[in-house]
């Protein structure tokens, strides 16, 4: 018997992979989910023995509500009803909004429907250009906070500008400032050192979902990539810049970093509020007292209707993509994008298409260098496809364009941390501001186009006739863009 085991070792070791790829593939089966995602799972599988069961271990187990997330969302229902009570808008207000917006009410109905998606209308709005602006408006703001400050970050490394915010948010903790920290376990890196730091200081801070042994499987899927900071419940940042010296470019030499953020003050921060607190019960697993200070009145004359949109794998619907599909299909004059990695759903392409064919002015910026080779070659496999329905597409060429923004028609703009892809619409947990106003839309409207300026316009011609090789290495990273 041990002869025979020896003699036939791997035909037994490939049969059991492939007894294991036949139960994992009929589970991805049952599961109906999109079907080319189930093909791409099946033929990772299928074709890689052993690697792909890792793949299928690692990043297909769907995991969402019924298990890892059922701990999320246990905020204080009586609190969220609460917020939406106070925001609901009145017949009067509404029909301006109607006269004001026109089609672009279809998207604040649709998140409406969303009952941690309130519209506000009182708040301050200012868009900040790059990291080194962003930390020194944030810097300034965490110094002068009183009662509490809650950062929630998908990156956050203890290099020459984490250690700045890290010493200052310690400062204010030694000095009675509530401070709640969450950092994503994947995308940070901290060290002994700077969490000792943090725990003598009084700072609370929990990873996003640790990845260590043996809690790994399946969370490498599931990660939180938003980047949200709050101080005192009455100034609050989202958008795209992490907590790393690459967002402020101190490195000399390597390569220019272009992104977006916004701050806001008014309204829109409480359901913020809202759903930093929920992520902080599940990391922390136990709630906060939910006392009027985290939801403070601000008194703001400016009007600027902002929605504050969530989604992830905890949410009932792909919130985000929903707002972005809504407002592409409902542009009369322009469509304006930017993003760091376009690996889209065939909803998005065919949306694209569509406005662009009808006459919009459909304009994509996204980076000529990227850090990713998978993401940039997979996203160069859809380019082909937008060129030869008329949507205008830019490479960014000073550098990286990390910034994840959309603007429509003067009426409409996005900032937030989704990217145009499968990861942020459906994996990811992701947060950005849906802005309905004309300064805002128009001020952002006039960053896309100065970016423009350093970038290079891509013909159809001219990329059609890239190397063969190039197209390989498309095809190739194409395979896995359902994966990535």
């Amino acid at each position: 018997m041990i002869a025979f085991l020896k003699s036939n070792i791997w035909i037994i070791i490939i049969a059991i992979n492939y007894v294991l790829v036949i139960s994992a593939a009929t589970t991805i089966l049952f599961k109906n989910i999109n079907p080319t995602k189930t093909l791409s799972y099946i033929l990772v599988l299928v074709v890689f023995p052993f690697l792909g069961l890792i793949v299928y271990y690692f990043f297909g187990q769907e995991y969402r509500k019924n298990k890892i997330f059922n701990r999320k969302n246990v905020l204080n229902e009586k609190v969220v009803q609460k917020l939406g009570n106070e925001f609901r808008l009145s017949p009067s207000q509404l029909h301006k909004l109607d006269v004001f917006l026109d089609s672009k009410m279809k998207m604040v109905k649709l998140m409406n429907n969303n009952k941690n998606t309130p519209v506000t209308l009182k708040n301050e709005l200012l868009i900040v250009k790059n990291g080194k602006e962003k930390f020194k408006l944030l810097f300034e703001d965490l110094r002068n906070a009183e009662h509490h400050i809650h950062l929630e970050y998908y990156i956050l490394k203890d290099d020459h500008i984490g250690k700045e915010l890290i010493d200052i948010i310690c400062e204010k903790a030694l000095q009675g400032v509530e401070v709640r920290l969450t950092f994503d376990d994947v995308g940070s890196k901290i060290s002994f050192k700077t969490k000792r730091q943090l725990k003598k200081s009084g700072v609370e801070f929990y990873a996003f979902m640790p990845v260590l042994f043996p809690n790994f499987t399946g969370k490498m899927n599931y990660r939180n990539h938003r980047k949200i900071a709050i101080i005192d419940g009455k100034i609050g940042y989202i958008g795209g810049i992490n907590v790393s010296d690459c967002y402020v470019n101190y490195k000399n030499g390597t390569s220019y970093w272009r992104d977006t953020h916004l701050r806001i003050v008014g309204e829109a921060l409480k359901p913020l509020q809202v759903h930093f607190l929920m992520t902080w019960d599940f990391v922390s697993n136990s709630s906060c007292d939910i006392s009027s200070e985290l939801f403070p009145d601000v008194h703001v004359d400016t009007t600027k209707a902002v929605q504050i949109v969530a989604s992830g794998p905890d949410t009932d619907w792909a919130n985000i993509m929903e707002a972005m599909l809504v407002a592409i299909n409902t542009a009369n004059d322009y469509v304006y994008v930017t993003t760091p990695y376009f690996i889209p759903n065939d909803e998005i392409v065919t949306a694209l298409q569509i406005a662009a064919k009808s006459g919009v002015d459909v304009r994509m910026l996204i980076p000529k260098s990227s850090d990713s080779w998978m993401a940039k070659h997979a996203t160069n496999s859809y380019l082909e496809r937008l060129l030869e329905a008329q949507v205008k597409v830019y490479r960014y060429t000073k550098g990286f364009i990390h910034a994840k923004t959309m603007v429509v028609d003067d009426l409409f703009s996005t900032i937030g941390t989704s990217n145009l892809d499968h990861r942020s619409f459906n994996i990811n947990f992701e947060i950005n501001a849906l802005i309905y106003n004309e300064e805002t839309s128009l001020e952002l409207k006039d960053h896309f186009l100065t970016d423009l300026e350093d970038s290079e316009e891509l013909s159809l011609e001219r990329w059609m006739d890239r190397p063969k090789y190039n197209k390989l290495k498309e095809s190739y990273a194409r395979l896995w863009s359902p994966l990535l």
